[in-house]
């Protein structure tokens, strides 16, 4: 009878002997037909490695050839592979600003329309005020983005992307605010402010 091999690399575990530890990783279920199942498992035994371990390596391997399309932000046609040194964040907040600079056709629904409230949103942007309307304007690319003002907003962000309600819990900015000229010097000497 042969016997399953368990599949410690789903877990944080510590190898004992010459190892150091495995590093954290996620968790995904998935569904294989049988006979892909065992063929899974044969490929794997011709690796040397756990199904799980093999499942990991394969899908490492076709990310790396998987092609990502043209973009307005790139391009050049990258593998994501290549991407991800851009694409990947620790934070969420900070994945969902990656993907929308560089790949938005790759949003989900639902991140479009988290990422439409802060294009919308003057306060995650640098930007200027027009000088004939008073009018806060600003560029939406990644050197005007605000990044750590997204992070601190994130959850509500979230809940009104998700709700549809609560627009007046979004933070505020000043949209228009008149040009404030400064006051003629009386003397030479005045320096105005």
């Amino acid at each position: 009878m042969v016997k399953k091999a368990a599949n410690k690399a789903d877990e944080s575990v510590e190898r004992k002997g010459g190892g150091g530890t495995l590093s954290r990783t996620e968790i995904v279920t998935i569904r294989l037909d049988p006979k892909l199942r065992y063929l899974a498992e044969l490929a794997a035994r011709s690796h040397r490695r756990t199904l799980s371990s093999w499942i990991e390596w394969s899908i490492k391997t076709s990310i790396d050839q998987e092609s990502l399309p043209a973009s307005e932000a790139n391009r050049e046609h990258h593998s994501l592979g290549d991407a991800a040194k851009f694409l990947w964040d620790v934070d969420e907040p900070g994945r969902l600003a990656q993907l929308a600079f560089h790949y938005p056709s790759l949003l989900t629904f639902e991140e479009q329309v988290l990422w439409k409230l802060v294009k919308a949103n003057g306060y995650f942007w640098r930007g200027r005020r027009n000088r004939s309307t008073g009018e806060f304007e600003w560029d939406k690319n990644p050197e005007s983005f605000l990044d750590y003002r997204l992070e601190q907003h994130w959850q509500v962000l979230c809940d009104v992307a998700r709700t549809g309600e609560g627009h007046d819990r979004l933070p505020k900015w000043e949209r228009f605010k008149p040009e404030v000229k400064p006051a003629p010097a009386e003397d030479d000497d005045a320096i105005p402010f």
